[in-house]
Formats: C-alpha cells, sequence, structure tokens
C-alpha cells in the first residue's frame, strides 16, 4: 500500500516538505558543508595554530557557532559523508517500499558511493566522517574509522540486503562487525565497552556502546554467529546500568561527559529497543520505559519544540528534531500520544526551521537562527526522519 500524502493534514505536510528535501540534496549530489568540518579549511591548514591542538578546538567550536557560513572563503568545499549517505540510503528503501522515491537509480548509486567510501588501509569494512576533528584529548584523522559512522552505514547495508538480497553488503556489514569486535570491544572488570573516537580511546561512551551492541544483535539475526552476542549484552548491560535514577544517561562516564541531550538519549532507547527486538529478550524493558518516560517528559515544550539538553531549550537544534520524531514514532506503544507530539514536532520545524528552497536550518537560538543547510547534521537526519513517520502513517 501506498501513503497518501495528499489533504491538509500532517500527511500534506510531508508530501511537500519530503519531495523538496529530496530534490535538494540530491541537487547537490548528497554533499554539503558540517558543523565539525573546520579543519578542512586550506586556510587554517597553513598557519601555524593548525599544530595547536587548543586552536584546533577553538577554531571548531567558533565556525560551528558563527550564524554566518564563512567556509568557501576559508577554503572548505561541501563534501560527501558516508553517514549521511548512509541515512539517505536508510530513507530511500523506506520510501521506495511506499512508492514514494522517483527514481529508482538512488539506492544503488547510494551503495556504490558507500563501498567507494570505505576507510583504507584496513582489512576490514569501516568508515570515518569525511573531516579531521579535534576531541579534548585526541585529533581524529580524516576518513579514519570510527564506531558511530561505521554502525550507521553497517545498518543501511544490513537494511539493504533485506530489501535486495545481494550478499556482499551482508559480507560488508559482517566485517564491519568484526572491525568493532577486534579493533574496539574491551573489558576490564566488569565494565566492556567499545573503543570511541579511536581504537587507542577508553572512554566510557554510553550512546556508542548501545549502539554496537545493536549491530551485533542485528548481525548475529542475520548470520547466527555467536561470537557477537556476548559482547553485545557484556556491553548493553554495562551501559544500562549506568542509566540514572530518574531514567536519564549521562553522554558519558568522564566528568567532562556529564551532560544528558536530546539526540543521544534516543540512540541509547532505539538501540536498546532494537536488542531486545533482534535477541527476543524483555532484559532491558525496564532500562526503556523508565529512559523514554524521562525522554518524553524532559525534552518537549508544549508547542513541539524539542530542547537540546534536558534542563533548558536552547540551541532548539535540527538533529536534536529529527531524532525526537525518529524516537517517538519508535515508542509509540509506550505512549499513547507519541505519534501526536512527533506531529507537533515537525509542524514546529516546517514553520520555523524550514527554507522553501528546500532545506532545513541547524538551529534556532532566543535572537537568531543559523540558516546554514548543514547536508549530515540537517538534511540527511530530517529526510531518514520523515521516511519514518510517513512510514508510520
Amino acid at each position: 500500500m501506498h501513503a497518501d500524502l495528499t489533504g491538509n493534514s500532517p500527511q500534506h505536510t510531508l508530501g511537500v516538505i519530503t519531495p523538496k528535501l529530496l530534490t535538494y540534496c540530491g541537487e547537490n549530489r548528497w554533499a554539503g558543508f558540517d558543523p565539525y568540518d573546520a579543519l578542512n579549511s586550506r586556510v587554517f591548514a597553513s598557519t601555524p595554530f593548525n599544530k595547536s591542538r587548543i586552536c584546533r578546538i577553538v577554531f571548531t567550536q567558533v565556525l560551528k557557532r558563527l550564524p554566518v557560513n564563512l567556509r568557501p572563503i576559508l577554503g572548505i568545499t561541501g563534501e560527501q559523508n558516508p553517514k549521511a549517505l548512509a541515512l539517505f540510503l536508510t530513507a530511500f528503501l523506506k520510501l521506495e517500499k511506499l512508492g514514494l522515491l522517483d527514481r529508482e537509480n538512488y539506492i544503488s548509486e547510494m551503495a556504490e558511493r558507500l563501498v567507494a567510501l570505505r576507510s583504507p588501509d584496513t582489512p576490514y569494512w569501516c568508515w570515518g566522517y569525511s573531516f579531521p576533528w579535534q576531541t579534548r584529548t585526541v585529533l581524529v584523522p580524516r576518513g579514519a574509522p570510527n564506531l558511530v559512522c561505521t554502525v550507521f552505514v553497517a545498518n543501511s547495508l544490513l537494511k539493504l540486503h533485506e530489501w535486495g538480497r545481494e550478499s556482499r553488503f551482508l559480507e560488508m556489514a559482517v566485517s564491519a562487525a568484526e572491525y568493532i569486535l577486534n579493533e574496539l570491544y574491551w573489558s576490564e572488570g566488569n565494565t566492556a565497552c567499545f573503543s570511541y573516537p579511536l581504537a587507542s580511546s577508553r572512554a566510557r561512551v554510553h550512546n556508542a556502546n548501545f549502539l554496537g551492541a545493536a549491530l551485533f544483535c542485528r548481525v548475529h539475526r542475520h548470520t547466527g554467529e555467536k561470537k557477537f552476542l556476548e559482547p553485545a549484552l557484556r556491553v548493553a548491560r554495562y551501559s544500562a546500568a549506568r542509566q540514572n535514577d530518574d531514567g536519564s544517561w549521562y553522554y558519558g562516564e568522564l566528568p567532562t561527559q556529564r551532560w544528558i541531550d536530546n539526540f543521544h538519549t534516543g540512540y541509547n532507547l532505539c538501540a536498546l529497543q532494537s536488542i531486545c527486538e533482534d535477541t527476543g529478550t524483555v532484559e532491558f524493558e525496564p532500562h526503556i520505559r523508565s529512559g523514554f518516560d524521562f525522554y518524553r517528559k524532559h525534552f518537549f515544550r508544549e508547542d513541539g519544540a524539542p530542547g537540546y539538553f534536558h534542563d533548558r531549550t536552547y540551541p532548539i537544534d535540527i538533529h536534536c528534531i529529527a531524532q525526537s520524531i525518529i524516537t517517538l514514532v519508535e515508542f509509540g506503544h509506550l505512549y499513547a500520544g507519541s505519534l501526536d507530539l512527533a506531529h507537533s514536532v515537525l509542524r514546529w520545524a516546517e514553520k520555523n526551521m524550514w527554507d522553501e528552497r528546500g532545506y532545513f536550518y541547524y538551529q534556532a537560538l532566543p535572537d537568531w537562527k543559523v540558516r546554514i543547510p548543514y547536508m549530515r547534521w540537517s538534511q540527511a537526519w530530517m529526510l531518514y526522519a520523515l521516511s519514518v513517520l510517513i512510514e508510520r502513517i
């Protein structure tokens, strides 16, 4: 059955925005700027400041916060990002199933781009971002594989395998899981985690743990390979046990990671739900119920605007809008008003963050908006979120 997106309704809104967004992204070759691509600057690279960790952090944060886009004059070009392409591919598969994808070759073209953009110099199929990025402690090189990027690509390839039954995409996803198992998984006493953002890191980051564990469970469901199941459950149990009494999770366990935000909480919840579905366990259901109850009570204004952090609204970020829609749709069975709230989020986004030229803005703040049309952070996430919402109509 094809989705009916006509008439004056939320369905109609989806039917207007989705094709415009799809056209905009396609006309830009699925490539664009990113909030974190500052270190791609040829101008900055030519200065001595490029050698300083502090300067790299400051330059990235300043460029990310500017309401105007200085990237073209700083020698930064828009690029295809593997995580964005994975989100696009997953959205395409949903839209194709509903009869709403107007070009059949979108799926095959996106799959081949992901194949071409794998991280070099490694025997595994794995992926990294199209820019180098400086954390508080380490510089992650451009293209260096990391767990989060690899998980999103591997999940899209599993979806593609389910859609077209090409064994090579399953083999790539299994290889990605082996990369995470062999290079990133570590345990110490009662602690079991995945290293992020680099294999040398031993930070305990909960969304990375849940995302990696969920991929392992999906691969196990497809292949029956038991080597993935025990590490997945160990890691998931570790991070589930770190849930706060109110149902929230900090981003991570380091003192500098003690914040609670919208989209990482959504990652945690959706990944836990995936683990339960793929393994048939009910072990994590209390964590899901407690976490989702916290999520819906702390991240939304009455008008549907989703806050970035649990204790304050601004900035209102398009990534949070997208993940809010995805999470609310996923957990409609836990709260009867979830789908209505998801539509409220979309209505707010259409009114406040949508540009009639076919793209979504990055952030809204109390006194201004950052209208830069980032491709990965904004457009890819919103196209995926719209496809999830359309699928549930």
